[in-house]
Formats: C-alpha cells, sequence, structure tokens
C-alpha cells in the first residue's frame, strides 16, 4: 500500500507540471482570502483605501511561496492561508509606502494609481500602518491547527523580515544611496537582500515551520529563498529599462530618473541576465533533496528570470 505521499509523487511524475495552472488556481484561492480578510466599516475611508491597494491585483507571489513550502513539507493550504495573506498585506503597505513622495514618489502601481494618489498621502500612510498592524493580528486570531509555538515563530520571522532588520533597513540604505555613483555590489547586495529578499525568505519559511520543517529542511529552504530573492530583484532591475510602463504596471525607467545604481548599470544587462539566471540555478540545485514534490519551487524559480513584467 502506497502513502499519500509515494501517491504524491507517482501522479506529479506521470505529468508535466503546468505553472500556469498552478499559479492561477493559487492566485484563485488568494485573492478569494484576501477578498474575506478585511470588511468595511467605520471610518469606513481607511478600510478601503487598505482594501484598494490590498486586492488591486498582482502575481500574489509571497502567499503562493507560503502555501507552496507548507505543501512541501506535510502542511495544509488551510493551515497556511491566514500567514499567506499576512505576506499580501505586508508586501501592500510597503507598496504604499514606496510610491509616497517622500520615498519613491510613483503615480502607478499594479496598473492602477497609487494610494497617496487616490487618498491622499496622509491616508495613504495610515492604511500602511493598518494593513501591517492587522498582519500580525490576522496570524494570531485566524491560523487554525498549528501549534502555538509554531505561530509564535512565523511572527517573529515575519516581525524582523519587515523591521530595522530586514526590508526597513534595506529601504534607508537605498535612500541613502540614492544620486550617489559609487555604490559598491557589496551595498547593492545588501539593500535588495534587505528590500525585496528579507520579505521573500520569511514568505518560504513561514510556510515551512507552519508545517513543522527541521532546521536542515529550513536551511535549504532558505538559500533558495534568498537565491531567488536576489534573482527577482535583478530581473526587476532589467525590466525597468526593458520593458514599458503597460507591461510593468507601474512607471518604467523610474531607476534612472532617480539615479540610483542598479545591476544593469554595474554590470549590464546581459551579465545581469546570466547572474540572475546563475542564482536561479543555484536556487534550484538548494531543492535536490525534495524531489518530485519540489517541482511547484522550481517551475516558480524559472518563472522570476521568465517573467515580462
Amino acid at each position: 500500500m502506497t502513502s499519500s505521499v509515494d501517491q504524491k509523487i507517482v501522479n506529479t511524475t506521470q505529468a508535466a507540471f503546468d505553472l500556469k495552472h498552478y499559479l492561477k488556481e493559487r492566485q484563485t484561492l488568494v485573492e478569494a482570502a484576501l477578498e474575506q480578510s478585511i470588511a468595511v466599516v467605520y471610518p469606513e475611508k481607511i478600510y478601503e483605501s487598505m482594501r484598494y491597494s490590498l486586492l488591486a491585483g498582482g502575481k500574489r507571489l509571497r502567499p503562493i511561496l507560503c502555501l507552496a513550502t507548507c505543501e512541501l513539507v506535510g502542511g495544509t493550504i488551510e493551515m497556511a492561508m491566514p500567514t499567506a495573506c499576512a505576506l499580501e498585506m505586508i508586501h501592500t503597505m510597503s507598496l504604499i509606502h514606496d510610491d509616497l513622495p517622500a520615498m519613491d514618489n510613483d503615480d502607478y502601481r499594479r496598473g492602477q494609481l497609487t494610494n497617496h494618489k487616490v487618498y491622499g498621502e496622509d491616508v495613504a500612510i495610515l492604511a500602511g500602518d493598518g494593513l501591517l498592524a492587522y498582519a500580525f493580528e490576522f496570524i494570531a486570531a485566524q491560523t487554525q491547527q498549528v501549534q502555538p509555538t509554531r505561530i509564535i515563530q512565523v511572527i517573529a520571522k515575519l516581525g524582523r523580515s519587515v523591521g530595522a532588520a530586514g526590508l526597513v533597513g534595506g529601504q534607508v540604505v537605498d535612500l541613502e544611496c540614492e544620486g550617489r555613483s559609487d555604490v559598491s555590489l557589496e551595498t547593492l547586495n545588501f539593500i535588495h537582500r534587505h528590500k525585496t529578499g528579507a520579505l521573500l525568505e520569511a514568505s518560504v519559511l513561514c510556510g515551512a515551520v507552519l508545517a513543522g520543517a527541521d532546521e536542515s529542511v529550513q536551511q535549504h529552504l532558505s538559500r533558495y529563498a534568498q537565491n531567488i530573492g536576489l534573482a527577482f530583484q535583478i530581473v526587476d532591475d532589467v525590466l525597468d529599462i526593458t520593458a514599458t510602463q503597460e507591461e510593468l504596471g507601474k512607471t518604467a525607467g523610474k531607476d534612472l530618473q532617480a539615479q540610483k545604481v542598479t545591476y544593469p548599470s554595474l554590470w549590464g544587462i546581459e551579465e545581469s541576465q546570466r547572474q540572475a539566471n546563475q542564482l536561479v540555478a543555484d536556487a534550484k540545485a538548494e531543492l535536490q533533496p525534495f524531489g518530485e514534490l519540489a517541482r511547484p519551487l522550481m517551475a516558480i524559480a524559472d518563472y522570476i528570470t521568465a517573467r515580462k513584467h
């Protein structure tokens, strides 16, 4: 008699993995959960502002990574969904704040006007604050059938990834480096390992922690996440130069206007693409111990360098 895990390996082997279908299916689940996560109550403006950006679409890559790693380690979508939603709330907060005039000063995000252009800077700041606080409340209040110690670990990992040791720290160094031409590769890597990579890594690890992953599994997944996080940013930098505003869903050429040092400005486009491809290969190598069960994460790694927006 075969176990459910053995049968899952057999089923996955028999059929070629369809990433497009997988992403669409998971994205639909995440969108439904996000829609239900925040109701509009008094004072309506703040909840409307929070929902405006949270439900504006996007790839939902961070929630999907969380769900995928939870399933990889033997958990369920249901146990990971509150954390998956919280990750998107935190990511959305970072986008709202990043677009503010005091930061990147952008007018468009995900193909629509940025939050502060619709609700004003004051409400946009508060909407980001509201989403950040609610994310942690949502994990604590909504996570079911998971040991409390694992939920605490997830909250700690997520808090670190978004604070001064993670996203906020990366953003500060990024702002300090604007307009400077002497930014080193080491500093650029620091910015993006923190500003972009920290939350991606948390997305991967939180799903695994919820399902009870041991330290060895977490180390493999951590290295996988760090590599795809940096590859993701390199591709973003390239697309800022090569893609149109319609393809990006946000203003193209912003890095050049802000006089930011980017990977293409240091390496050129061709070498940047090569570096991104190598990082993806290194990321996929970390998944070898998981065999066929890691096919979703393998395919997501490939998708990062192949995407056009």
